[in-house]
């Protein structure tokens, strides 16, 4: 396991894992839940080897980044811009080209739509978008109540979000050869049981994409790829067909095979997209 953020750093005096790769220009890499910068670890060399330089991190709460104790320091979609905007500063970027997959979509969103000219272009791999999210099967355990699940014991917790993260994939026997342990990982344990719920679960609230989804068609301004598995069980594809309506100009490109962890199932042809796609708005 090669985790691709090896450098850290405070933002807003909360202690941030990231990391920059290769050189030209630049390119953010914004993950999504329940996963980390590692979901990037397939897409990243090619980026690289094209010609681009590009930085990765992990949400505050998440992967490698600081797990808060303190139940006041907000980790949802929208206290996460800030911490974005701070990262671009560090790596003193003034605009970037913004690529982004589940709840990172909606961090994107929101920074796409406050600082557009911040922005070269916008890449969104099966995000959440108006009122999608969270997924049926999630509001569901939610309307149920969390108790049973955040006081379960270690072993039925791990297994039961294995099989959870199982439902993102259409190679699931690839998923479990590759990265599955290290997602589990990361919300398991002392500490990531905990977590997943304080800094993940807890923040699964539609209002903050469908606060600015008025004004997606300002994100049309810039170029925009929308890029979504077929058989995506979390974001239905109906979501992805809606953005686009909703982003004038946007592309919009369905991968058969493919489920909501898009870049295990399909990594080759998403780095293809995404490489064509910069070199078309450089």
């Amino acid at each position: 396991m090669a985790h691709i953020v090896e450098q850290h750093v405070l933002i807003n005096d909360t202690r941030i894992a990231h990391g920059i790769h290769g050189d030209g220009e630049p390119v953010v890499l914004i993950h999504g839940t329940p996963s980390s910068s590692y979901i990037w670890r397939n897409i990243l060399p090619p980026l690289v080897e094209a010609g681009y330089k590009v930085h990765v991190y992990d949400l505050l709460g998440y992967g490698l980044s600081e797990r808060p104790h303190d139940p006041a320091i907000d980790t949802s979609v929208t206290s996460q811009v800030p911490i974005f905007e701070g990262l671009l500063d560090v790596w003193g970027l003034e605009d970037v080209h913004v690529i982004s997959h589940d709840i990172g979509g909606g961090v994107a969103q929101r920074f796409g739509i406050q600082s557009p000219e911040r922005m070269r272009s916008l890449t969104m791999i099966d995000v959440v978008s108006f009122d999608s999210w969270p997924s049926r099967r999630t509001h569901e355990q939610m309307q149920a109540g969390l108790e049973v699940l955040i006081k379960a014991p270690d072993v039925e917790h791990r297994e039961h979000f294995r099989q959870w993260l199982f439902s993102t994939v259409q190679n699931k026997d690839r998923l479990a050869e590759t990265s599955m342990e290290t997602f589990l990982d990361f919300i398991c344990g002392p500490v990531g049981q905990g977590s997943l719920f304080q800094h993940q679960v807890k923040h699964y609230n539609p209002k903050h994409t469908s606060e600015v989804a008025p004004r997606y068609p300002e994100l049309g301004q810039k170029p925009v790829q929308l890029i979504w598995g077929a058989d995506d069980a979390w974001q239905v594809v109906d979501w992805a067909h809606r953005l686009h309506d909703a982003i004038p100009g946007s592309e919009l490109h369905v991968l058969e095979d493919c489920g909501h962890f898009s870049m295990e199932d399909q990594p080759e042809k998403i780095s293809a997209l995404l490489v064509d796609f910069l070199k078309r708005h450089a």
